[in-house]
């Protein structure tokens, strides 16, 4: 039994297109996030039966469920799109857990919804596998995120550029909610539902938040937070359009994202990102330009006038202060300061520097800081040790620097190479064992275990993931 209360779907009409999930010939399941069903006040054992996998796939709706789809705007490498919403995805509707959040639950490849724009709806089996892992390991480092409930396979065939197995996501999130989503009504200049939205939003969000300046500067923080996470871990979105960016600062849609090897500023995986404007070092400014968005449709909420304009602009541009001094923070407990000083950038500019020099292996030149094998991961060694004269000068003040730089270092990160043997694994052969082996290492990021090291391990040469794909 689930214990529904949808919020969303009490809006008034134009927010949503009322939608059931398209059911599926025979799923079965592949993964049951146990922990995340306890979380939420949800019955793990009934999820993983029969009746439960019919949920999950879209055959069944649970009592009380009113399945939508979103309508959402957004601007897409910069251009824009009047009208996305869900094309794939159908929000069953929203619980509240035993700590009183509230949370949506959603169906990702559900089937078509009337803004699927001629595509199928469906989602195969590689992207739900990577979500999964990618989502769960940044829950588990404490980065905001959607979560993945369950996976189940559906029995059914996806065409893409060849035909691959069908799956569907369960995905867990504090709502999702975007920035395309006032953009879609800031477009039609509907003001009244921009106001509606933006009470919803502050009502379950923000309850601090009082007036729309307001809720703009909580999304500008909840973002520069988010994004500090993701560049402390080489994480790369791929494609930070503004209906994949959530109000709540979660990070939502995962498609073509990846992790960096070797250190390179300009790194881009995603292969529609030709011109890198989503490359890792470009998504602090990215996320500037797509809260310049958010703020144009809060400024007719705010007076839609020259004041309105001023102060949203100083909210907008707030974002780089608070963003440097998040990423600083979290740069710096990489090398196990606290309490970090000014100063310290140079430190963390330094090591960089070397990385980038060498393409020296980003997550295992930080996670070496703390056990003496970082400078095994440089040729030029004695550069390294000039660095690491001043760095453990520094630390030397520091009595809990090791424990500071545990808890910022991983010793694993999901390996691109590493999604990908999985993916192939169970696309190829329906042989799961590299998949549940990754989610069980990628939960307990931190710890040193002997049998998940070959995890930790860099790619060889030949295992080089070059580009990553949506999978729509």
């Amino acid at each position: 039994m689930i214990h529904f209360d949808n919020s969303y779907a009490r809006l008034p009409e134009g927010f949503f297109t009322r939608t059931a999930p398209t059911p599926v010939r025979d799923p079965k399941l592949v993964a049951l996030n146990r922990p995340l069903a306890e979380r939420l006040g949800l019955d793990a054992g009934w999820l993983e039966s029969p009746a439960g996998v019919q949920m999950l796939a879209g055959n069944a709706l649970p009592q009380g469920a009113e399945p939508i789809a979103q309508a959402y705007a957004g601007h897409q490498f910069g251009g824009f799109s009047p009208q996305l919403g869900d094309g794939r995805a159908v929000l069953l509707g929203e619980i509240v857990a035993p700590d009183g959040r509230r949370f949506d639950i959603q169906l990702k490849g559900a089937g078509p919804t009337p803004f699927s724009r001629r595509g199928d709806g469906r989602a195969w089996l590689g992207p739900v596998l990577r979500e999964y892992l990618v989502s769960e390991f940044m829950a588990a480092f404490g980065i905001p995120t959607t979560r993945a409930l369950a996976a189940v396979t559906t029995g059914e065939q996806v065409i893409r550029e060849t035909i691959l197995p069908g799956a569907v996501l369960t995905r867990v999130a504090a709502s999702h909610i975007r920035v395309g989503t006032f953009e879609f009504y800031a477009a039609r200049g509907d003001i009244e539902r921009l106001r509606v939205l933006a009470e919803h939003v502050m009502a379950r969000h923000y309850p601090d938040a009082k007036t729309p300046a307001d809720l703009m500067q909580a999304v500008v923080r909840a973002q520069a937070s988010t994004i500090a996470g993701w560049m402390g871990l080489g994480f790369i979105h791929g494609v930070m359009n503004t209906d994949n960016m959530s109000v709540s600062g979660e990070t939502i849609d995962y498609g073509p994202c990846a992790f960096m090897d070797g250190y390179k500023p300009g790194q881009v995986f995603s292969s529609i990102d030709a011109g890198g404007r989503y490359a890792w070092n470009e998504q602090p400014n990215i996320a500037v330009w797509n809260l310049a968005q958010f703020a144009s449709c809060l400024v007719p909420l705010m007076g839609n006038d020259d004041a309105a304009v001023a102060e949203a602009t100083r909210i907008v541009h707030s974002f780089p202060e608070i963003y440097k001094a998040e990423g600083h923070r979290r740069f710096t407990a990489k090398l196990g300061i606290s309490g970090p000083r000014a100063a310290d950038q140079a430190l963390v500019e330094g090591l960089l520097n070397l990385m980038a020099a060498e393409r020296a292996d980003f997550t295992r030149v930080f996670a070496g800081l703390s056990d003496g094998t970082a400078r095994d991961e440089f040729i030029d060694r004695d550069a390294y040790d000039r660095w690491a004269q001043d760095w453990q000068a520094r630390i030397a003040e520091l009595p809990d620097a090791a424990s500071v730089m545990a808890r910022a270092n991983p010793r694993r990160i999901p390996r691109n190479h590493r999604i990908e043997q999985a993916i192939a694994a169970a696309r190829d052969d329906g042989d799961f064992t590299l998949f549940h082996r990754l989610d069980a290492a990628l939960r307990d990021p931190f710890s040193d275990r002997p049998e998940w090291e070959d995890l930790s391990v860099a790619p060889a040469v030949d295992e080089i993931v070059q580009r990553t794909f949506c999978g729509t």
